[in-house]
């Protein structure tokens, strides 16, 4: 069956969307593929990408984010019900200085259990009228 939609040259999940490069599928509609991620932080770690190429969240359009939440929802339920984890980490990285590694919006569905090993980032507070003055710059540049 020919794939209907139009692959990156340079983009590894365009590659296995189109079925050019193998992947354990976890799920597949027409517009969304889930599958294992090759080097997973916990069995059961899974990308949730979509079948049109969008290279990042800030560009991918609002209903296609939805779809794939809902599919990141079926996944993650999955995960739980399966017995991999009691619980599970949702991660999507926006951009190089956030850690994209693919330009391909992509939402991670990380297992976890209790003492696994790993941890998330560390918060730092805010300095006293920083977070004023950060929300107000948010608010003045909301698109």
């Amino acid at each position: 069956m020919a794939n209907r939609f139009y692959i990156m040259n340079d983009c590894i999940f365009c590659h296995i969307i189109a079925g050019d490069i193998p992947c354990e599928k976890v799920y597949e509609d027409s517009h969304v593929l889930a599958f294992l991620d090759i080097t997973p932080v916990n069995p059961g770690h899974t990308l949730v990408v979509p079948k049109e190429h969008y290279a990042d969240m800030a560009g991918t359009p609002v209903p296609v984010l939805i779809h794939l939440i809902e599919v990141v929802q079926k996944v993650g339920n999955a995960v739980l019900k399966s017995g991999l984890a009691q619980g599970f980490n949702v991660g999507l990285n926006n951009g190089a200085a956030a850690g994209q590694s693919v330009l391909h919006t992509h939402f991670h569905i990380v297992p976890r259990n209790v003492n696994d090993g790993h941890s998330l980032w560390h918060g730092k507070k805010y300095v006293p009228g920083q977070a004023t003055a950060v929300a107000a710059q948010l608010r003045r540049t909301m698109l």
